[in-house]
Order: structure tokens, then sequence, then C-alpha cells
């Protein structure tokens, strides 16, 4: 049997199989209802930052007061009196590590802050590069990274009312393919009249599209094997620009202070973004003297394609008053489902 014929029986097959699925009753069809999973570039930027956030379920958007506030709502360090300094260690799934850190400096008499951001997602160690031809590795290794760079600027227009605005730097690589774009944070914090009840919006990621580029994707090809003196021509493989993760978040949170009891705080954050359905997040904390923390949250309710969900944290703040320096050190579980859960850790300086 030749080639061209055991085309066309395939064909035949493939024909048949469409006509009966067509007439019967388990009709062929295609699910257009989707939500849009995975269709966004950058997916980095959309895991949470810092231990407390995480622990509360992610709902930080009107309660951003710390130097992980420049990647939740730049306006929550307009109010900043201090520098303040955090790092994060989130253990995330797939075996990789995820880190940030944040820097705020307060203006003197501008009532507003300027920060500084840097917020990576490691693929882990150099892994060898396999081929068809090679597939015990040809000798090269190839590793992958994602990172942001941030530079914040932060006003409180009044004592109840302040925005921020983050312009980054993104970048994905893979071995020497890299894509690279910029992108603006935008956010709002208003303290009510009702004391401790506080509401957040943010806009992350509005920015340029990620298009891969690089060496790698250099070919030579023959475009037309009937022409032997036209058989080395030089191409590049052309991938396509995908935009980054938009989200808008709203928020709410209040804070209810229990005097000798300490005080407990609820929040909840209401998300849309450009590549999932909306969702809610919710937290609580609950304070022993302002020095010990145990929190809890539950994060992406309602979102149709989450497998996340419970998430538990406590934490340690503590103010040495004769040199005013306080340190900060969190911890927070979050659940993942299949895919296991993530831990993170945070150390923050107060000074």
């Amino acid at each position: 049997m030749s080639k061209q014929q055991r085309v066309w029986i395939i064909v035949f097959i493939v024909l048949i199989s469409i006509a009966k699925a067509e007439k019967g009753p388990g009709k062929v069809t295609f699910e257009s209802d989707v939500s849009g999973v995975g269709t966004s570039a950058a997916a980095f930027l959309e895991i949470g930052v810092g231990a407390r956030a995480a622990a509360l379920g992610n709902a930080y958007t009107a309660l951003s007061n710390d130097p992980t506030a420049l990647y939740w709502n730049p306006a929550g360090v307009a109010w900043a009196t201090s520098m303040q300094i955090e790092i994060m260690q989130n253990n995330w799934i797939g075996e990789r590590n995820h880190q940030f850190a944040g820097f705020v400096i307060p203006i003197s008499g501008w009532n507003a802050s300027i920060g500084l951001s840097f917020n990576t997602l490691d693929f882990g160690d150099a892994q060898k590069v396999r081929t068809v031809d090679q597939p015990d590795g040809t000798g090269e290794l190839y590793d992958a990274r994602d990172l942001a760079f941030g530079l914040t600027y932060s006003m409180a227009l009044t004592d109840r009312f302040a925005f921020g605005i983050t312009g980054k730097y993104v970048q994905e690589r893979i071995w020497s393919v890299t894509s690279s774009g910029f992108a603006v944070d935008m956010g709002i914090l208003y303290k009510t009249e009702l004391k401790g009840f506080t509401l957040g919006a943010n806009l992350s990621n509005f920015g340029t599209e990620l298009q891969l580029r690089g060496n790698r994707l250099s070919i030579t090809v023959d475009p037309d094997k009937n022409h032997h003196n036209f058989d080395r021509v030089e191409a590049t493989y052309s991938t396509t620009s995908y935009a980054m993760p938009l989200l808008f978040r709203f928020g709410v949170a209040y804070e209810l202070q229990l005097e000798a009891f300490g005080s407990m705080l609820v929040t909840a954050d209401v998300m849309h973004p450009s590549n999932a359905t909306e969702s809610v997040s919710l937290g609580g904390e609950y304070s022993v003297f302002n020095l010990f923390f145990l929190r809890a949250g539950f994060e992406n309710m309602f979102e149709r394609d989450h497998i996340n969900g419970l998430t538990l944290g406590g934490g340690i703040d503590y103010l040495m008053e004769q040199s005013n320096v306080g340190l900060r050190c969190d911890y927070s579980w979050s659940e993942w489902g299949l895919l296991g859960n993530a831990q993170r850790i945070s150390v923050g300086v107060v000074f």
C-alpha cells in the first residue's frame, strides 16, 4: 500500500466518524464558555506576596500598610512615618522559589512615600537540554526565571484619602529566550469616618504585551528544495505576544479594638481578573496585646476553576520603644488541593 493510499484511508475514517457524531445522540460539541485561565503572560504576577496577606486569604487591598503594599495597593504606604523593609520567602508549588523584597522611604513634609520592590520566581536548578536525537542531554544546561522591579510613589491627599502608583519592569526568561515589558499599578485607600473601617481599590498589571525573543529562536531553513543554490536562509520563529494578567481589586477591612482582649480584624476583597472569573477572598485576624497574631482566611471563593482555598498563619510584631525599631515575623500556610500547599515566611523591619 502506497503512502498516498494510507493518507486517503485515514481521511475517509475521519469523515465517517464526524458524520456519525453529527447524526447520533452524542453530537460533538465544543466548549465556548471558558474562563480564560492560562491565557496571560507573566503569571507569576498573580502570586500574592507577604505571609500576613497570604494568611488572610490574600484579602489585603484595604489593609495594606507595610512594604507588601507595594504589590497589593501602593496607596497603603502613603502614611508611613518610618523607613520599612520586608523580605519574603515562599516555598511555591512544584518546588519553586518565590521571593519578594520591598523598601519604603517616607518623604518628610510631603505626606508621601516612595518605594522600591523586587518580585521573582525561580524555577530551580539548571536542567539538561534534551532533544529527540539526544534524549540524555546535549551537554548544555538551561534555567528559567521571572522577575519584576517596581518603583512606587504614594501620597496622602488628606488624613483619610491616599493614592499610589507603581511603574514596573517585567521580564520572563527561559534559557537565552526572554520577553520583557512595562506595567503600571494604581491604587486608592480611604479611611472612613467609622473608626477602623477602610476601603481600598487597586488596578494591577496594566501594561504592554510580552513576546519571547532570543537567539534560540533563530534557525536556518531551505525555502525551496528544488533549487539547491538557495538552501541556507536565516529565519526566526515568530512567537505570539500575550497580555499581562490585568486585575482589578476592591476591598474592605474593619478592625475592632477589644481593649484588654486585643483586637479583631476582618477583611474582604472582590476581584475581577482578565483571565478568570470573578471571586471573593475573606480573612480574619486576632491580635493579642498587639504582639501576637493569629490569622485565617479563604481565597478565590466562587472562582470557577480555583483549587486553592483555606489559609492559616500567625505572626509576631515587636516594637522597641527606646530605639523606635520594630521587628515583624509572619508565617502562612495555603491549601492548593492536589498540588499540595504553599508556605511563606516574611520578616520586616521598621527603623
